[in-house]
Formats: structure tokens, C-alpha cells, sequence
């Protein structure tokens, strides 16, 4: 099982190789334009290679990724951790 705060770190080192830039945790991704829809998906396989976990789609949503907080929250709810 990963912990929240090994979560938080591989959300921020993904979202910031995504976006080339660094974010505030806060910080909306999808509803600013940082990232678009498709860039979820990437984001998706970039988490779950990073953090050998499985995250099934049918379970979350767009919005789940709209900041570094809400996937850490996504990811503990999905994983458990």
C-alpha cells in the first residue's frame, strides 16, 4: 500500500513533467487549461507506472484531476493508500 505522501510526491512529479512548469498544489489543472482531457490519460499511465498501482478508469472521473490535491485524493481513494 503507498502512504498519502508518497501519492502527493509522485502527483507533483507527474503533473510537473506534464506541464513543464511547477504547480501549486491547489492549483486547477483541467478547468485553467494546463492540461486538457487527453492529457488525463497520459497522466493516468505516467501515475500508475510511477507508482505500480493499477487505477481503474471506470472509477474515477475528469474533475478527480483537476489539481495535485484532488489526485492525491483520487489515488488514496483508487488505492487505498
Amino acid at each position: 500500500m503507498v502512504d498519502r505522501i508518497e501519492l502527493r510526491a509522485a502527483a507533483r512529479e507527474v503533473v510537473t513533467a506534464l506541464v513543464r512548469q511547477k504547480v501549486r498544489d491547489d492549483e486547477a489543472l483541467l478547468s485553467s487549461g494546463l492540461i486538457d482531457s487527453l492529457s488525463i490519460l497520459n497522466l493516468i499511465l505516467l501515475l500508475e507506472r510511477q507508482l505500480a498501482i493499477q487505477i481503474p478508469t471506470t472509477d474515477v472521473q475528469p474533475e478527480d484531476f483537476d489539481s495535485i490535491d484532488l489526485i492525491t485524493e483520487t489515488l488514496a481513494r483508487v488505492c487505498g493508500g
